[in-house]
């Protein structure tokens, strides 16, 4: 039976990246080991999506976009993106120091986890 996801970001830079997990979104982690961090992530969801190619994306989740940004915004993270209206919820795109982008959603649909 499937008793979860394991999310891999790549990055330029993971050792900045896994501290921005760390200490500026404050996702708690184990470490697997020489201080390899994995993190443990809010409840989750999958959905697949039509396309020509192949791509996957992150988006984490919220219940007021706005009011996440202004938390993160205070604690140093950047936005590379507004908020823009996408029908099934508000979204924008924040900035890993590796150089990398995570979406950020607040959903306007059912979500499927508690």
């Amino acid at each position: 039976m499937i008793n979860g996801a394991h999310v891999i970001i790549y990055s330029r830079d993971a050792d900045a990246d896994r501290a921005f997990l760390k200490d500026v979104l404050g996702f708690a982690h184990v470490d697997a080991g020489r201080g390899w961090l994995i993190f443990r992530l809010p409840p989750a969801e999958a959905a697949v999506h039509p396309a020509e190619g192949f791509a996957h994306e992150v988006f984490l989740m919220c219940d007021d976009v706005r009011a996440t940004m202004a938390e993160l915004e205070a604690k140093g993270a950047e936005f590379t993106e507004p908020v823009t209206d996408a029908g099934w919820g508000l979204k924008t795109s924040l900035r890993l120091p590796g150089g990398g982008d995570l979406g950020l959603y607040e959903p306007r649909h059912p979500v499927a986890h508690d």
